[in-house]
């Protein structure tokens, strides 16, 4: 018998903190000096005293220190690091989406009655590695038994993704530069993004270098133009050129997670969790569709069944754009649009910051950065700060601002994690 339950929290949770490292490229700091300056943002703003010791167990989200930095067992690390020892801490490693299921993990510590404080973090120290040494790292969440022998790195498995796309629904590459462009403008507004220019200001500053220096002169009548051209923005895989594809980050994030009923002895604010899916899907050589993630899918279900809403109640969402097309497919997946229509709502600037669907307004990965196993995280404390209406430039005009989402993948889809914030 097949039921579809419609599952609950044993005790509600709440989000009463959240802070984030810088995110870029950092050779002079370790993934430690990262987390540490994530919690220092997340303690720094907090709204009433607060004290470490409260803190009984952590989770922290990780793909790969062991490779990016030779350095495994990083958790019990990170709880010396922030004066934790001997409160326990685990190491949770889902791909890209390990953030979003250390706060899943999270979650579950505390409506299962066992903890009542317990700090959530995700870290990645990337650059320490070359780009082809980076780039076959993450391969290693994709399956290595086809996918890879079959010569795919994440680049050309979104690449295959984006072709079908625009295959299927009669979408253009303009499409893609449009994620790319929006995301940028916001990640401009965001001081700790990785990206902080306009693709204008970039625009326009190689054309600023081109006359200083006497060569010819780009003749880019806009972002698009700019995006198309070959020698600005080089095809990395076919219809992928750089700027569709997130950078190496080195960056770190933390969020505090209490029961419901101490939440107002950490904020009068408190953002409550209503809602949490994770899903498991297929890899990609084995999907029912490749303009689609199942994963996804079955996690929004799961996350808006538990949460008693549904896609048009969300005002605000971070979703994973790992590439420009992962957004796209994600609106669609969540319910936002209908299949097909993610890329016409791009062009009818629906997901902007003005927008009536708000999506990836820290910049996304595309712009504010991935640094792989914090970027679940890192979405959590955007949503946090948008629906506390404290994020600044860059923060939805809606004062009634009241339930965010946020959607975390791993590999190419085999992890997806969704979670639903009510503010309190």
């Amino acid at each position: 018998m097949n039921v579809v339950k419609k599952r609950r929290l044993g005790r509600g949770v709440s989000m009463v903190g959240a802070g984030m490292s810088r995110f870029g490229a950092f050779a002079d700091l370790s993934s430690r000096d990262l987390f540490v300056e994530a919690y220092d943002d997340m303690t720094t703003l907090m709204d009433k005293g607060f004290d470490t010791s409260d803190i009984e167990t952590m989770y922290v989200g990780n793909f790969s220190s062991d490779l990016f930095e030779g350095q495994a067992h990083v958790a019990p690390i990170m709880s010396d690091w922030l004066g934790l020892t001997p409160k326990p801490a685990t190491r949770i490693e889902n791909a890209c989406a390990s953030g979003g299921s250390a706060l899943r993990e999270g979650m579950m510590a505390i409506a299962s009655g066992m903890y009542d404080v317990v700090l959530v973090g995700g870290v990645e120290k990337m650059s320490n590695l070359a780009t082809e040494r980076v780039t076959d790292t993450l391969a290693m969440a994709a399956d290595a038994l086809y996918e890879i022998p079959a010569g795919l790195t994440f680049p050309g498995i979104f690449a295959t993704i984006a072709t079908a796309y625009i295959h299927q629904y009669e979408a253009s590459t303009d499409h893609l530069a449009k994620v790319a462009i929006k995301n940028h403008a916001n990640g401009a507004l965001n001081p700790k993004a990785q990206f902080n220019k306009p693709l204008r200001d970039i625009m326009d500053r190689r054309i600023a270098r081109a006359k200083e220096r006497g060569e010819p002169v780009p003749e880019w009548e806009d972002e698009l133009d700019f995006l198309h051209d070959d020698r600005a923005n080089p095809l990395v895989a076919w219809p992928l050129r750089l700027y569709d594809c997130a950078p190496i980050t080195d960056g770190a994030a933390c969020v505090l997670l209490v029961a419901d009923e101490l939440a107002s002895s950490f904020t009068e604010a408190p953002i409550k969790v209503i809602g949490i899916g994770q899903a498991s899907g297929r890899p990609l050589h084995d999907s029912e569709s490749l303009t689609s993630l199942s994963s996804a899918k079955a996690a929004a279900e799961e996350a808006y069944l538990m949460a008693g809403v549904g896609p048009g109640d969300i005002q605000v969402a971070e979703v994973h754009d790992c590439f420009t097309p992962a957004e796209i497919v994600a609106t669609e997946d969540l319910g936002f649009f209908e299949p097909g229509e993610g890329a016409r709502a791009l062009d009818e600037g629906r997901t902007t910051i003005q927008g009536d669907k708000p999506v990836n307004t820290s910049g996304g990965l595309k712009a504010k950065g991935h640094p792989v196993g914090a970027s679940g995280v890192g979405m959590a404390v955007e949503i946090f700060h948008q629906l506390r209406q404290e994020a600044g430039e860059r923060q939805v005009p809606n004062d009634s601002l009241e339930l965010g989402l946020s959607h975390n993948v791993g590999g190419t889809g085999g992890t997806c994690v969704v979670t639903i914030y009510q503010r309190g």
